[in-house]
Parts: C-alpha cells; sequence; structure tokens
C-alpha cells in the first residue's frame, strides 16, 4: 500500500530530518510549511495553519496517509501558546477531515510535558528524573497539552492511530528556527575564535555538573517513522534522546577543542548568551562577508534565550528510553558525535566558517 507522509513544519530542524529520512526510506513526502524551502525529494505545500481557507486550499487533491506533526509559533505568554498552537492542529486536522486518508498522526512536543512551560519553566513541584513517560501532566497550563488533546479528539472522530513523541533539546540544522542550541553554539564559537574571547558556559553550576542528555533531530526521526510504523507503537507517547548522557563539564570542553577555542571553566557565575551575544551582530556580518557565508544575519541563526533556559536550568534532566528499547526501538546517537555532525554540516553548507 502506497505510504504518502504530510510533514507538518517541513522546514524546521525536527521537519526537516523526518523528511529527508522519509524520502531515503522512499515514501513519497508531502512538505507543509507557510514558505517552503526546497527539499530533495520532497513536494512543497504552503500553508498558513492559523487560516483555515488556506489550509484546505493547500490539501486539496492530496491524499496523505501519515502525518508528522513538528511545528509551532511561539507567543507572548503561556495563554496565546494554548490558543494559537491548539488552533492550529485544529484547523489542520479539519482540513484533513474530508480528504480521508490519514491512517496515523505523529505529535512530536518535547521535555516541556514534565518540566513545565516557558513560564513556569523547571519551577514548582516536578516529576522525579529520569522522566518516564507515565508521569502524569502538570498542574499548569500548558500548550504541549492543548495540542495533545486537539490530536486525541481528531485520532477518536476520525478513525487514525496516533503518536507523542517528547525530545530533550534537539540538534540539527534549520535556519531561522526558534529553537536550535546546535547553530547557537556553532556561531558563538565562531565569534569566540574571531574575537579571542573565552568560549564561556552559559548556564548553570547544576547543568555544568549534572547529567544530562540531548536527542539528535536523525534519532527522532527514526523513532517517529518507527512509531508510525509499528502497530504495537500506536496511540502512546514516548520519549526520545540519544541513548547516552553525559556532564555540561566534559561537553563543554569536546565542542571549544574542535572549534580550536579555549574553553572557560564555570567559576559558579550565570553568564547567559543573550548576553554575551548581545553586540555580536556586526561581528557576525563581518565574518559572513569576509568568509562568504550564507547567512549574514545572527538573528536568523542564534536563539540564546532558547539556548540559555535550557543550560541554565535549576535541575537535572535526563530522561527514560525503557519504553520504546521494549518495543523493539533501538537506535542510538553519541550526542558529542551529533554535535559533530552538524558543525561539520554547516561548514559546507557556509553557515559558519571553515576552521
Amino acid at each position: 500500500m502506497t505510504r504518502t507522509a504530510l510533514v507538518v513544519g517541513a522546514t524546521g530542524i525536527q521537519g526537516q530530518a523526518i523528511a529527508a529520512q522519509l524520502v531515503r526510506d522512499g515514501w513519497a513526502v508531502l512538505g507543509l510549511s507557510r514558505n517552503p524551502q526546497p527539499q530533495e525529494g520532497v513536494t512543497p505545500v504552503a500553508a498558513d495553519l492559523l487560516d483555515p481557507a488556506s489550509v484546505a486550499a493547500a490539501l486539496n487533491g492530496l491524499a496523505p496517509t501519515h502525518v508528522f506533526l513538528t511545528t509551532w509559533l511561539r507567543q507572548p505568554t503561556e495563554a496565546e501558546n494554548i490558543r494559537v498552537n491548539a488552533l492550529m492542529l485544529r484547523n489542520l486536522f479539519d482540513g484533513l477531515r474530508p480528504l480521508g486518508t490519514v491512517r496515523h498522526a505523529a505529535l512530536v512536543t518535547g521535555l516541556k510535558h514534565y518540566l513545565g512551560p516557558f513560564e513556569a519553566y523547571g519551577k514548582g513541584s516536578l516529576p522525579k528524573t529520569p522522566f518516564r513517560e507515565d508521569q502524569g501532566r502538570l498542574d499548569v497550563a500548558n500548550f504541549y497539552y492543548a495540542q495533545e488533546d486537539e490530536l486525541f479528539e481528531a485520532a477518536r472522530r476520525d478513525g487514525f492511530t496516533y503518536s507523542i513523541h517528547r525530545p530533550h533539546t534537539v540538534i540539527g540544522k534549520a535556519v531561522g528556527n526558534a529553537m536550535n542550541m546546535g547553530t547557537t553554539l556553532a556561531v558563538y564559537a565562531a565569534i569566540c575564535r574571531e574575537t579571542g574571547r573565552p568560549f564561556r558556559f552559559p548556564g548553570s553550576a547544576v547543568q555544568w555538573n549534572g547529567l544530562t542528555d540531548m536527542t539528535d533531530a536523525r534519532q527522532l526521526a527514526a523513532q517517529v517513522i518507527w512509531a508510525a510504523t509499528t502497530p504495537a507503537a500506536h496511540d502512546q507517547a514516548f520519549n526520545i534522546v540519544n541513548g547516552d548522557v553525559f556532564r555540561w563539564n566534559w561537553m563543554w570542553h569536546r565542542l571549544a577543542d574542535w572549534f580550536g577555542v579555549k574553553a572557560e571553566d564555570f567559576d559558579g557565575t550565570e553568564r547567559p548568551l543573550a548576553d554575551q551575544m548581545a553586540d555580536d551582530a556586526a561581528i557576525w556580518a563581518g565574518i559572513a562577508e569576509r568568509e562568504g557565508l550564507a547567512e549574514p544575519d545572527i538573528t536568523r541563526l542564534v536563539s540564546p534565550w532558547h539556548t540559555d533556559a535550557d543550560l541554565g536550568r535549576p535541575i537535572e534532566v535526563v530522561t527514560d528510553m525503557s519504553k520504546s528499547r521494549k518495543l523493539g526501538f533501538t537506535a542510538y546517537h553519541a550526542t558529542d558525535e551529533a554535535f559533530f555532525d552538524l558543525f561539520e554540516q554547516l561548514e559546507a553548507d557556509r553557515i559558519i566558517p571553515r576552521r
């Protein structure tokens, strides 16, 4: 039976990786976004998910069997995050319903399911780590929960199966992405090398010294496709991380060595990247012009606020993968190598200067 994937948010870190793996696996792939970009093997679909008429027009004549949902829009408050992001999914499912072709929908959310929304991130009464899928929702408004509820209702009403995927911080390539630690750190390291500034850890003592994990976008892609095609994995939620654990006091030096910059050990003072990089736009523009880079606008590449939030958390964050492992998902990526693969891709695509 023909399998046609609709990847929603196809230009983001997660969506690009999922679409690329689906193409390699021989699927027909539709890539939906507000402003589609060329992707090998992907048929672009332009739609504004906040506009039901736009969604209906974009989906007319299509026949997706599997939907992979990786998009969201950041708003100034969590109440607005809930309203806007729930509406986007509702409009999408309303547009898909007349087609009658969807067999499975996979929703990617994240560890804010356990840590809370941005307004209450890592605060209050939180589940014990390692985070496990059977730990319930926090007693706080969270747009991830609203997205799940839209998925549950659509699956019940329209008769398709679903899966939910909760990655930790995702390592992968995308330009103009709202949450992109890997590229943020790559640009920061390139600026440190250019200026002679030390490569300073921006986060907390807990993150510097404690155990943690991350998610390679390719690892996420492998799991969402596995769940979509494995009946035993249907109608369930899964954590997804690389499979290793590390401490930032080790990883920070690994990253510095790759870029050939001097890592400064954490001295107990938090130095957010939002402050460290506040005046770096002109420096980056100069580097980009001299090196012939593809993107001179630093704001299209870095998201210091997101990196600061993740590296500044006051609690240990480790994620359990037993649930999907027991069902047969055994993929693994070493996190330092995930960073290095990304950096090499950024060099090859002229996003950052070569060493």
